[in-house]
């Protein structure tokens, strides 16, 4: 039996490069759909005449049915999905009753904040709610880097550092990007804040996928890489044993 694991050969080599691809294209659309199109139609509306307070209001309607949709496809309750649902809902429905703009630009900065509270909640108690996204990208969706990644999260402490060290960078980055949206919703003009306020969660959204990859994702990615072939030698040894 050669000694070439799965992971070296051209085929596995390029289905992990569009196993990576498709969960970038998975980790960017929710900020396509919640960020870009509720801005541009906010713009169309308020184009069309539609007031202030109702163009922000339908414009906002856009992320809650993402995440509903995204929800009954799967068709299983992912909890950071259900967490932005409930809280779009609920930021919703109270800066609608209020007819305050800017506490309606303010309300995104509510989401980022309790979203980014609970991650790192979650990180302190070592139940880092950031992994559900980041497993897909650190194992392509390899059966043998999926079995990898349960191996490590269950049995290595630098592994579970790194997890829990990728939600507090995340949760970090969303309170961080609260503060300046909140400011920015109370200072700046409302029109001026529908485009700022998505510049500002970009940014925190680089800044964080940077950050965490670098401390967090890369060297989780590494340790992956060496217990798939940890785990294929043991194997090639157990099997000439058995032969001899």
């Amino acid at each position: 039996m050669s000694s070439t694991t799965i992971t070296d050969t051209p085929a596995a080599k390029t289905a992990g490069t569009d196993g990576r691809g498709r969960a970038l294209l998975r980790s960017l659309s929710p900020l396509i759909v919640d960020a870009l199109v509720p801005m541009a139609l906010y713009y169309v509306l308020k184009g069309f005449g539609m007031g202030t307070v109702a163009a922000l209001a339908w414009s906002s309607v856009v992320p809650a049915l993402r995440t509903v949709w995204s929800l009954v496809k799967d068709r299983r309750l992912n909890a950071l999905a259900a967490l932005i649902l409930v809280v779009n809902l609920a930021g919703l429905a109270f800066s609608t009753v209020s007819g305050d703009a800017r506490l309606m630009l303010a309300k995104d900065s509510g989401v980022s904040s309790v979203i980014g509270i609970v991650v790192l909640v979650s990180a302190y108690a070592g139940r880092p709610l950031m992994s559900t996204g980041l497993k897909p990208w650190v194992t392509k969706g390899h059966p043998a880097r999926v079995a990898a990644w349960e191996r490590l999260s269950a049995s290595s402490e630098p592994f579970r550092r790194a997890e829990l060290t990728f939600s507090a960078v995340w949760g970090g980055a969303l309170l961080a990007e609260c503060v300046a949206r909140v400011v920015g919703a109370y200072v700046l003009p409302v029109d001026t804040m529908v485009w700022l306020g998505n510049v500002i969660l970009g940014f925190a959204i680089v800044f964080a996928m940077l950050v965490a990859g670098g401390l967090a994702a890369d060297p989780m990615e590494k340790m992956v890489d060496a217990d798939v072939e940890d785990h294929d030698a043991r194997n090639d040894g157990a099997a000439h044993a058995g032969k001899a």
